[in-house]
């Protein structure tokens, strides 16, 4: 049984691992609390706007979102707030399937990803952290929360 400081350790050489030179990950995380992680090696990512995921949860409260997210896609998932319209990205395998039509992005994109433990700056947070290294979101779920706010925005008066 690995205690919660060696399953971050794990988590954050896993991390690295998706850069070829892991070191420079580590450096900034440790400078800027933030790295920039090319996309397709370890994991993809696809960046849901804003609106679509607080339309599914039916809240736009921080807590709220992360607690259902968390169940519900049982995977890691990143919040960029610099630009106003504050994208998730639901991080998934690279090989998993996806036809919705949110951008998927991989191969030659790089996301900035937040180091685990205490943010630096909510700009760029964990919403939910990766809770074992591999362990990404269901692309399955993904595509049913969405269809959920699809459909509840279609009620809407």
């Amino acid at each position: 049984m690995t205690t919660l400081n060696e399953n971050k350790q794990l988590l954050t050489a896993w991390l690295a691992g998706a850069d070829p030179l892991p070191d420079a990950v580590h450096a900034a995380w440790a400078e800027r609390g933030m790295a920039l992680l090319p996309l397709g090696r370890r994991f993809d990512a696809i960046r849901v706007p804003a609106e679509r995921i607080h339309a599914a949860v039916n809240s736009s409260e921080p807590r709220t979102v992360a607690e259902f997210l968390g169940g519900w896609l049982a995977g890691p998932v990143i919040r960029d707030i610099r630009s106003g319209l504050g994208p998730y990205y639901v991080l998934i395998g690279t090989g998993s399937p996806w036809n919705g039509a949110e951008e998927r992005l991989s191969t030659n994109t790089f996301l900035g990803v937040p180091r685990l433990g205490r943010p630096v700056s909510m700009l760029t947070r964990w919403v939910v952290p990766p809770s074992a290294p591999g362990v990404l979101c269901d692309t399955a779920h993904l595509s049913a929360l969405l269809r959920t706010a699809e459909a509840l925005r279609v009620v809407e008066p």
